[in-house]
């Protein structure tokens, strides 16, 4: 399924798109500022799709209920510190102790076969989230701290990564909230 064509996209479709890694567990609640938010991780095998098709790992792995309590926690955690750093605030000591920890798990960079790529060899969910706490940590203390930024879609409220040179952009793609954004202007100056 292509990620750019949004008229063949479903709710239920992960968001990998224009964003870091750390940021596309987060994205996995969508419409996080409405008052109806759309939870995209309902289930262990949830967890386990999202694993996969966010490339982290090569195949499914075996989740419990509390496994993905964890995912969410965690997904919260990284929200939250995300939006204080947009927002210039300090972080909450928990959230951070609680991405520290899943930073933790060991990891081991292993080179494909072509010698063209990385593949992570580790246990299950807990790896695939340490690589997602890492990257976290490499972003929040890194040269794009201060691009961290909340789509200016009052329903979206995605974190992203302003890279634009000018580093004004306003919305976390382009191709959803930026897209919407412009048709409702366009479809406000023509009934003007």
């Amino acid at each position: 399924m292509m990620e750019n064509d949004a008229t063949h996209r479903s709710k239920e479709d992960f968001r990998f798109r224009d964003t870091r890694l750390c940021f596309t567990l987060p994205a996995t609640l969508g419409d996080r500022g409405s008052t109806q938010p759309f939870e995209r991780m309902r289930s262990p095998e949830d967890l386990g799709r999202w694993c996969v098709e966010s490339g982290l790992l090569d195949r499914a792995p075996a989740v419990d209920e509390q496994k993905l309590a964890k995912a969410i926690s965690l997904r919260e955690s990284l929200q939250r510190i995300g939006e204080s750093i947009a927002t210039r605030r300090s972080p909450d000591l928990s959230d951070i102790a609680q991405v520290n920890v899943a930073a933790s798990v060991e990891v081991i960079p292993q080179l494909s076969e072509d010698a063209a790529s990385v593949r992570w060899v580790a246990g299950g969910v807990e790896a695939a989230l340490s690589r997602v706490a890492r990257d976290a940590v490499d972003l929040f203390s890194g040269s794009f701290r201060d691009r961290i930024r909340i789509c200016a879609n009052p329903k979206c409220q995605g974190l992203f990564v302003d890279e634009s040179r000018p580093g004004l952009r306003r919305w976390c793609s382009m191709t959803t909230c930026g897209d919407q954004a412009k048709k409702a202007r366009f479809r406000k100056k023509a009934h003007s």
